[in-house]
């Protein structure tokens, strides 16, 4: 079997190594740039995740860079971030592991501390040395800490090993007039104002593109994480960009007005990106990630729009939920060895990245049993499934106070059970995605055997990571 996964490794590789051949003739380690996006629905782009599932998009927007990316790579179509809500969900990416099991569900984790974890830089580097680190943009409000005020310097993305960032950024750095702080702008937020630079889009796409640059004049295997801080509020876009809305009329969504030219701005970003890499001639030799850190926001309707498609149409609830809404994102690959066009339907989720870029840098150690997630490159390469110490994906919000919550995907089935209290369960949804991706079928009556099979997987995980329990609440009506 060691053979077997080295000879797979290896042919996926394979046009790497015939690209870019150093004297010696071995391969050359690939870079690696993961896009990840703020609060962007599966739904929110121009073109379906799942061409099976056209009403999954939405013409209105402006896409033609994430198209680009859906067109000459991989759309994983049950593609998950790891929580549905921002910071939990980028905690987990740098660790490779669950929010339960990080006992970071919401945006603190006073548990947690990243001294003695394995992040993604140092994943890197113990496979190869020679790879240079950067993260720009948006980090994370409370990646350790007990408050939004604790600035753990522990947490600081040189401290994980990145050797260029921004430090310690958030919505406020990006532009968020938090309701609390700032009650006097918070209404800012849901309207969409004139800006030259954005949700700084545009300055942390140029910091990104001079790091690549850097990289490739010195011939360095590199990693580059671009985390913008589009298309969370506040809403920003160019001038140019608002004019360009402004004769279109309503979306056809039950999505705010702001939200399609800040995508579209973003967009944008994405696309000089691409050109930097088609520029600097490194395409053949490098893996594009694309993704979202959660669903898509909801947003309150005047009542003549109501009859609308919601936000995430086809998908149920938004962002906070961990129904699809919530949690299915955009995530496409592009790279050496991955079909062009290709739709993958296997579940995937964000803490499977870790190892899957730590395969990509050649790494051949065992990684720390904690870590979560599975290698995806059997799937980029179309010759195996993904390998995790628990097959399922799992996500976990206890904290929710208005809906203590947690979640269980297997195959094509989704199990979901609402907490009344700890570990005691107060409603079980089963769901057969392949069927009915919308979770408007509950199964759990009717297939009760396989609803007990998915609560005792998903409890005894829970369990065996010391995960937090679930608030004692009184459910939230939807």
């Amino acid at each position: 079997m060691k053979h077997f996964l080295a000879l797979s490794m290896a042919l996926l590789l394979a046009p790497v190594a015939a690209l870019h051949a150093t004297e010696t003739s071995t391969s050359v380690p690939p870079n690696i740039i993961f896009i990840l996006t703020d609060d962007q629905g599966w739904a929110d782009l121009n073109s379906p995740m799942d061409p099976a599932v056209p009403e999954g998009a939405c013409s209105y927007f402006h896409t033609p860079n994430m198209d680009r990316l859906a067109r000459e790579g991989m759309r994983f179509s049950s593609g998950y971030s790891s929580a549905p809500l921002c910071t939990p969900t980028r905690r987990s990416i740098q660790f490779g592991m669950t929010p339960a099991r990080q006992r970071g569900t919401e945006f603190v984790s006073d548990s947690f501390a990243p001294k003695g974890h394995l992040s993604i830089p140092q994943a890197l580097k113990r496979a190869n040395p020679s790879y240079r680190c950067a993260h720009f943009g948006k980090w994370g409000e409370v990646m350790s800490g007990k408050s939004y005020m604790d600035k753990n310097p522990a947490a600081n993305p040189g401290a994980l090993g990145y050797n260029e960032s921004d430090g310690l950024t958030g919505n406020g750095t990006g532009t968020f007039y938090h309701n609390i702080h700032d009650k006097a702008n918070a209404h800012r937020n849901h309207v969409c104002e004139s800006d030259a630079d954005p949700k700084l889009t545009f300055s942390v796409t140029g910091r990104a593109i001079s790091f690549m640059e850097r990289q490739a004049s010195e011939k360095r295997p590199f990693y580059l994480q671009v985390s913008y801080y589009a298309i969370h509020t506040a809403y920003q876009a160019r001038q140019a960009t608002l004019d360009k809305y402004a004769g279109k009329g309503e979306p056809p969504r039950q999505v705010l007005a702001g939200v399609a030219p800040m995508l579209d701005d973003l967009d944008d970003g994405v696309g000089q990106l691409l050109a930097a890499i088609d520029k600097l001639g490194i395409g053949g030799n490098t893996y594009v990630f694309f993704s979202s850190d959660n669903g898509g926001e909801p947003a309150r309707m005047p009542a003549e729009r109501r009859s609308q498609p919601a936000r995430n149409h086809p998908l149920r609830m938004t962002k906070q939920y961990l129904y699809e809404g919530g949690i299915r994102v955009p995530f496409i690959v592009r790279g050496p060895g991955v079909k062009a066009g290709a739709i993958c339907r296997e579940p995937v989720a964000q803490y499977d990245l870790l190892p899957t870029f730590y395969d990509l840098a050649g790494g051949r150690e065992p990684l720390p049993a904690e870590i979560d997630g599975g290698s995806l490159l059997p799937l980029m390469g179309n010759f195996g499934a993904v390998k995790r110490s628990l097959p399922a994906l799992v996500f976990h919000r206890p904290g929710f106070a208005s809906l203590p919550h947690s979640a269980i995907r297997s195959g094509d089935f989704k199990l979901v059970i609402t907490w009344s209290g700890p570990w005691q369960v107060a409603k079980r949804e089963l769901f057969n995605l392949s069927r009915d991706i919308g979770e408007t079928d509950n199964l759990a009556e009717k297939m009760p055997g396989k609803a007990d099979e998915m609560s005792a997987a998903l409890i005894a995980y829970l369990k065996s990571v010391n995960a937090e329990t679930a608030l004692p609440t009184t459910p939230k009506k939807e």
